[in-house]
């Protein structure tokens, strides 16, 4: 009587045992799926948006790809350029090099007649990203000087005067000479001061660099 008493005690020890563990099972279970339900966890916080700031200063480094002159652009005429270098924060690639840049002609100043060169000056304002959006920028600008023509202008007044020579010596000897001179100089000078300088141009290709003058935040896709 005493072992079948044993023997039941045992089997009742048993049972409790095998029910607190399977009880201990289902409760680590569900904190489990707790957990990877939190608000808090690593693949929640991946589902988040992201977002990326370029600095005001960050540099620019483009390429020209069509050639920009005073005597064939106007202030406020538009232009592309692509990037020589990507733009990346992190492991997010912002936009790769190759990218479009839009920019715009500040000032295309043809200059004045002879003391004047002609000038221009170019910005960029728009970017196109690797996610197929176009953000607004602000970069610096920059300027660009025609050649200087008083080399070629001194040239013209010379020629000028020659011409205005011979005429006078054919016309009265060594006084005529003298006077055609001056007459000379006056028509060559004439003609510099109806003539434009060079143009100002920036040539396709011309790898140029720019600055962000204001900081760019691009929000992350959600």
């Amino acid at each position: 009587m005493k072992i079948q008493k044993n023997g039941f005690l045992g089997i009742i020890s048993l049972v409790v045992a095998l029910a607190v563990s399977q009880a201990g099972c289902q409760g680590a279970g569900e904190e489990g799926v707790s957990a990877d339900a939190m608000p808090g966890s690593s693949s929640a916080a991946a589902a988040q948006p992201r977002s990326a700031t370029l600095a005001a200063g960050t540099v620019l480094k483009v390429r020209t790809t069509t050639t920009l002159s005073t005597d064939s652009h106007k202030a406020g005429d538009t232009f592309t350029a692509t990037l020589m270098e990507p733009l990346a924060q992190g492991s997010w690639l912002i936009a790769p090099a190759g990218a479009t840049v839009e920019g715009r002609i500040v000032n295309a100043d043809k200059g004045g007649h002879v003391e004047g060169v002609a000038r221009l000056t170019i910005a960029l304002d728009r970017l196109h990203t690797a996610d197929g959006r176009t953000v607004d920028i602000s970069t610096d600008s920059m300027t660009v000087q025609a050649k200087t023509t008083v080399t070629k202008d001194a040239t013209k007044v010379a020629i000028g005067t020659g011409i205005g020579a011979a005429v006078g010596a054919i016309a009265g000897g060594g006084k005529g000479a003298a006077i055609g001179a001056g007459a000379g100089a006056g028509a060559g000078t004439a003609v510099v001061l109806s003539t434009r300088g060079d143009a100002a141009e920036i040539g396709s290709e011309t790898p140029l660099t720019f600055e962000l003058q204001s900081p760019v935040t691009l929000p992350g896709k959600k």
